[in-house]
């Protein structure tokens, strides 16, 4: 296998930069340019101090890594030289690796390596990549549980057990004429509810897993002039979107994201809902409502001088005529600093949604805002499990695993033959085995490594 070589930390100027080689001449391109011991000869897991030399020219003083195969990253010889951070030194290390027959890494290809060497599993290695990216102390949680493998082992056991009875039912087919049945139907059945049942959950924690993955979508609405857009800009702490007294300022979707709690939240400011001639508010109004019913969250808010509790109770029953299928809501009294100081909300009838007072001119009640959505977050996430679906293509397999499996009990209710069970339950374990990598494709994993970084 070619040995590849990257940048291991951002490109620009900085104190350090570390290049990273993989593959089975690492140490012996090394020995031609790094002056100090002979790295050859070096036990995996030392640092050795030296130069980087091109011929007579000194490039920089390293100090080198070693990783010795097995035991390493990629399960190759790896080696890090961590330089002074010049670009101008780091590009020349680069070159001159290059010169000596090391190609430069495609992005994700020290991971996929390390998945192809059996050094981790797919969804562990995708779980590198959201480690680097997680926005969040919570996403920073989840990728690591994953990386550690807890969502591969439940795939892995779930295989194991379903394999068991695959081949019982397998070898069936070569006593087709015989007409015996080695696996018990019923136990095959309680087997295939058990793991169904699972399954339901790892599917159902997706909207939770995506949240915590991508940050949760909380949507700010309400009448035009409510003050949303004040809103936003006073939460994230700076002029986001536009304010104006004129009715129908915000015409599109607004978004950015904030930090709270250990949870990333993705604040999306929206046009004010209203009945409106104007086709191009109409067409953000229609996306106003789109984003409220695709909400993990929902802030409305109002003008608390201006409207009365019948018209409040008015615009909530209308946007949420079902109440029992209501997005988690957090009802907001704007413009509080224009009522008298001892005005309290007053709660809103069959109504089970938290109603606050503020000011987002002037800052009044934020503090108490913003610990509401913290409740109202933790109390939407509920307690994280060790294994999170975060992951869409884990999610679709999941689904896809499931049917399979309904598959399997349909045909075990029909009394099919052993042949028609069996092909249900491959693909059973055809999807549970994509996600693990068992089951894998080129373009799959190109894929998946083509958005990592290079030098990962």
């Amino acid at each position: 296998m070619q040995t590849i070589c990257a940048l291991a930390t951002v490109p620009g100027q900085s104190s350090i930069g570390v290049v990273r080689i993989s593959g089975p001449q690492t140490l012996a391109v090394l020995d031609g340019i790094f002056t100090g011991k002979r790295l050859q000869d070096q036990p995996g897991y030392t640092l050795h101090y030296g130069t980087i030399t091109d011929g007579a020219q000194t490039l920089d003083e390293v100090v080198v890594a070693l990783f010795r195969a097995p035991r390493s990253y990629t399960g190759e010889d790896v080696a890090e030289i961590s330089c002074h951070g010049s670009p101008y030194i780091l590009r020349e290390v680069l070159a001159l690796l290059a010169r000596h027959g090391v190609a430069y890494a495609q992005p994700g290809e020290f991971t996929r390596r390390a998945f192809l060497n059996g050094r981790l599993d797919l969804a562990q290695a995708e779980a590198v990549a959201d480690l680097i990216e997680a926005p969040s102390g919570h996403a920073h949680q989840a990728a690591l549980r994953q990386l550690r493998g807890d969502f591969s082992r439940q795939i892995h056991a779930f295989r194991e057990e379903l394999i068991t009875f695959a081949s019982l039912v397998e070898l069936e087919l070569d006593f087709s004429e015989e007409d015996v049945q080695f696996a018990r139907r019923d136990e095959l059945e309680a087997l295939v509810h058990r793991l169904t049942a699972h399954l339901d959950t790892l599917i159902a924690g997706y909207r939770t897993g995506n949240a915590v993955k991508n940050g949760i979508a909380t949507v700010i609405a309400g009448a035009p002039n409510a003050g949303k857009s004040t809103l936003l800009n006073r939460l994230l702490g700076e002029e986001r979107a536009i304010v104006s007294d004129i009715p129908g300022t915000t015409r599109d979707t607004v978004e950015d994201t904030l930090t709270l709690g250990g949870w990333q939240l993705r604040f999306i400011d929206t046009a004010g809902l209203r009945e409106s001639d104007d086709r191009i508010e109409q067409i953000g109004i229609a996306r106003a409502r789109a984003r409220i019913a695709e909400a993990d969250l929902v802030l409305y808010v109002y003008d608390a001088a201006q409207t009365s509790a019948a018209t409040l109770q008015a615009e909530l029953a209308a946007l949420w005529p079902d109440a029992e299928a209501r997005t988690p809501l957090i009802v907001v009294g704007n413009k509080a600093d224009a009522l008298p100081p001892t005005h309290t909300p007053a709660p809103l009838p069959n109504a089970a949604a938290p109603h606050l007072h503020i000011s987002a001119q002037t800052g009044q009640g934020m503090a108490e805002l913003q610990a509401e959505i913290l409740r109202q977050v933790e109390a939407l996430a509920g307690t994280i499990p060790d294994a999170l679906v975060t992951n869409a293509r884990h999610y679709h397999c999941l689904r896809a695993a499931r049917e399979a499996l309904l598959g399997v009990l349909q045909g075990i209710h029909a009394q099919v033959t052993s042949d028609f069970l069996a092909q249900d339950i491959r693909q059973a374990l055809y999807h549970l085995g994509e996600i693990t990598g068992q089951i894998t494709s080129d373009d799959l994993l190109g894929n998946i490594f083509g958005r990592f970084c290079i030098g990962k």
